[in-house]
């Protein structure tokens, strides 16, 4: 056993070492230039065999087609290689609109070998990835309408022909209409108009501020130099010409005019420099200096400079936002072919055959009118609402009639109408009438197709929008949790609340992409939202220990509490560094590239905590449990972490007063007494519902009666499914590491180290992160072992001690100073 544990050190010692030469020589400045010369010399190529296709595409295309006539020479300039290129480039593939192909290896190449682009990044390559595939479609379509393919197939090529073909079988003459939509929409799109427009007039007041500067700085240079000057000044310290010099005195006199020269035309380059946008011509006059064979003064007249911009001028107008040189960010692109689920995984909806009839509704506002009249309280008219559930009576008493006198009168009324049981609203806000809410005998199933299906729905803008069903009017309700921004729900068993909860789950999923929300599923039950764990790697958030995406366990649900604590602290943090009010505004920032992701910025989801049943772990846990729901109730609002807490048992040692307050949005299916209804509610009401999704929404003020939509568990396991099966990331979203500051904290024995010690300090030093995580992944361990071993590296020196959501600082920098503190511990 001890030499395959040799053995086996030794062979991932030498794969660390492989790897470490690979990125190396990758990183090889000499591999760079090369790559790119060859890329460069490519480029050249390219644009060789497409211009000679023009002339011998068509003796070689038969030589190409017959790969057996080896012995045939192409005629293309580049022989039978270039003949190839330019046959599959421009024939088999786009036609002209290959030469695009030129420019990019071009400047990929440059890029590597002078390390600055010829070209503007993401912009550019947008730009010719569009027009490879607009000009090769638009050629095809002029000569599939033309029908000439047999002689000017070169234009398009295959692809921009067939591209054309396919788009004129299904629109006809009307691919024109669209060929010139997507270049108008792509021109908008892609360049900024308005910095286009103004360009000329900001161009102009940036020139005349730098020709006023300019000015300014040659007035200087004019009050202060005269070239002139520093030559006679010279002069005068030189000994007096003679008719004759002597070589002693030419020798003297030499040195002196050298050096004036040299001073004079460094002053003038100076001035040159200096005058830039100068219009005028600068001369200086200089007095002739006559029969002086010595020497002869240049003409130091400056010529005129050129109106051009420094270099750091050109940047300054050319600077662009980040975001419109290499395009907003994209945080879909991971799992950009990931599909959203689609209608027809939902059960089709039912057709109703039972409604209200137009009999029971006037018997029902017969019985209304004379209940009330048995009670002296006239009424001056009355109209009925019909719902899925319940149906709504409009009634307006006649003056000088009290409210509460109506509101008294609820049994009475549900007497007299042989009801489960009514709901008297008095007054209806903003109405002006009094509401008696009346179940109908024959109740309609809102399917969750139905209203998943609504333009409400489709169409809606809102961060996290869900579909809860409808109202007593039969109109769709859509809402936005991230606006509630919380969500209590209670009601007794079997009464709606799992399938309310499914109904949530199943809008979120409609409408978001997996990186723009995650789920963390507490359900105590075990059995509620088990159907959930097949898209774990898409929409769930879990600790890094966690075993399963449902978390059901007491313990480790404080754990994952106290661990969005640790998250909800950690983006404030960022959101203060960004100067940001709230995740939108974030988010917004960084898609725009204005945050630096190598500052520890990235695109934050939503999260969204389910709690299935409350009661079960205030019994458990108490204020381990409801202290961190407060937390995260008070303060996650802003950074995007939002709550779903759904009880069967209302009561005030389960909702404390600390809950209910950072709770304002509540929603009730039917409870057993009027005392579970004030606890939820504030107001009666909810013990009059009539079960079944009946449920009562309360988001301030205004309580709203709403029918549940109804999914059933083969529709959710069918989404999941759907879901699933596409390709998700490697593991769920990671939830920052928790350590419960109550355990007991244990002494390491390095003495007794693991035996994958030494190949884990490997692993942390060469990746310079200390994350158990880590550990686990590259060596395949679980997370209970990958724990104890990184608590020996904490105890050897190798990292740094727990600092919550961030990874242990690693306090080994190189291999040489672990193999050293290795042997020291061996």
């Amino acid at each position: 056993m001890a030499a395959k544990r040799n053995l086996y050190k030794k062979k991932k010692k030498a794969s660390f070492v492989e790897l470490k030469d690979l990125v190396a020589f990758l990183q090889d400045r000499r591999f760079h230039i090369t790559l790119g010369l060859l890329l460069i010399a490519f480029s050249f190529i390219l644009a060789l065999s497409f211009i000679s296709y023009f002339y011998t595409g068509e003796a070689d295309q038969s030589i190409i087609e017959s790969w057996d006539s080896s012995n045939t020479t192409a005629q293309n300039w580049l022989g039978r290689f270039g003949a190839v290129l330019s046959y599959y480039f421009i024939y088999r593939w786009f036609g002209i609109a290959s030469f695009l192909f030129i420019p990019i290896f071009l400047n990929g190449g440059w890029l590597l070998v002078f390390r600055r682009s010829i070209f503007t990044g993401w912009q550019s390559a947008k730009i010719f990835t569009f027009f490879l595939f607009w000009l090769s479609t638009s050629f095809g379509y002029l000569v599939l309408v033309t029908e000439s393919e047999s002689h000017y197939s070169f234009l398009c090529g295959a692809i921009g022909y067939g591209l054309a073909q396919g788009l004129y079988n299904f629109m006809g003459w009307a691919v024109l209409l669209l060929l010139l939509i997507a270049f108008i929409v792509f021109m908008v799109y892609s360049f900024d108009l308005d910095t286009l427009l103004n360009f000329q007039q900001k161009a102009q007041q940036t020139a005349q501020q730098i020709k006023h500067k300019a000015a300014v700085a040659t007035e200087e240079v004019r009050n202060n130099f005269n070239p002139a000057e520093i030559i006679m000044n010279s002069l005068r310290q030189t000994p007096p010409r003679n008719d004759k010099p002597t070589q002693e005195n030419t020798t003297n006199f030499q040195p002196v005019v050298e050096s004036a020269t040299i001073r004079t035309k460094e002053k003038a380059d100076t001035l040159q420099k200096e005058t830039l946008y100068d219009n005028t011509t600068n001369t200086t006059s200089v007095p002739p200096l006559e029969n002086n064979p010595a020497f002869s003064i240049e003409d130091t007249t400056l010529s005129e400079p050129t109106a051009e911009l420094s270099y750091e001028e050109e940047e300054e107008l050319s600077q662009e936002p980040a975001y419109v040189r290499f395009g907003l960010y994209d945080h879909t692109l991971e799992l950009s072919s990931y599909k959203y689920p689609t209608p027809d995984l939902l059960d089709p909806p039912e057709v109703s055959k039972v409604r209200v009839t137009k009999e029971e509704l006037e018997q029902n506002k017969d019985k209304i009118v004379e209940t009330l009249s048995n009670f002296r309280i006239g009424i001056s008219s009355i109209k009925a609402t019909i719902g899925p559930t319940v149906t709504l009576y409009e009634i307006v008493p006649q003056a000088g009639v009290k409210i509460s006198r109506i509101k008294t009168l609820e049994d009475d009324i549900a007497l007299s109408l042989s009801a489960l049981g009514i709901r008297i609203i008095a007054p209806i806000p903003g109405r002006g009438t009094i509401g008696i809410e009346v179940p109908n005998k024959n109740r309609e199933i809102v399917s969750m197709s139905s209203v998943i299906t609504h333009e409400k729905f489709v169409n809606s803008d809102k961060a996290l929008p869900i579909v809860l069903g409808k109202t007593i009017s039969n109109e769709v309700f859509v809402t936005d949790l991230a606006k509630m921004p919380h969500l209590l729900m209670a009601g007794a068993t079997g009464q709606g609340k799992s399938v309310g909860l499914n109904v949530i789950l199943t809008s979120l999923l409609y409408k978001k992409h997996p990186s723009e929300l995650k789920f963390v599923l507490v359900d105590p039950k075990k059995v509620e939202l088990t159907l959930f764990n097949r898209i774990e790697r898409h929409f769930l958030a879990t600790l890094p220990n966690s075993e399963e995406p449902i978390i059901t366990d007491t313990r480790k649900v404080i754990h994952t509490l106290n661990s969005l604590c640790i998250e909800m602290d950690v983006r404030y943090n960022l959101l203060k560094e960004a100067g940001c009010r709230n995740i939108k505004e974030y988010n917004h920032k960084f898609t725009h590239r204005m945050l630096n992701p190598q500052e520890g910025h990235r695109f934050l989801p939503y999260i969204v905590l389910i709690i299935d049943e409350l009661a079960d772990l205030m019994m458990t846990a108490g204020k381990e449990i409801e202290t961190p729901i407060a937390r995260l109730a008070q303060l996650a609002r802003a950074i995007g972490i939002h709550l779903v807490v759904a009880t069967q048992r209302p009561s005030v040692n389960v909702i404390t007063g600390i809950i209910k307050a950072n709770f304002p949005a509540r929603l009730s299916f039917k409870v057993s007494s009027r005392v579970d209804s004030r606890t939820i509610l504030d107001s009666n009401g909810a013990e009059q519902l009539v079960g079944q999704g009946d449920m009562l929404l309360s988001n301030g003020s205004d309580i709203i009666r709403l029918q549940c939509a109804f999914i059933d568990t083969h529709e959710v396991e069918r989404i999941c499914e759907f879901i699933g099966e596409q390709r998700g990331y490697d593991t769920s979203y990671l939830l920052p590491e928790y350590e419960d500051e109550g355990a007991e904290t244990k002494t390491v024995d390095l003495n007794n180290r693991d035996s994958m010690f030494e190949d884990a300090a490997r692993l942390v030093v060469a990746h310079q992160q200390g994350s158990t995580s880590l550990i686990q992944r590259k060596l395949s361990l679980g997370y209970n072992r990958a724990g104890r071993i990184m608590d020996q590296l904490e105890a050897a020196g190798v990292v740094g001690p727990f600092e919550g959501s961030k990874a242990r600082k690693v306090l080994i920098q190189d291999e040489y100073a672990l193999e050293q503190l290795l042997k020291s511990l061996s």
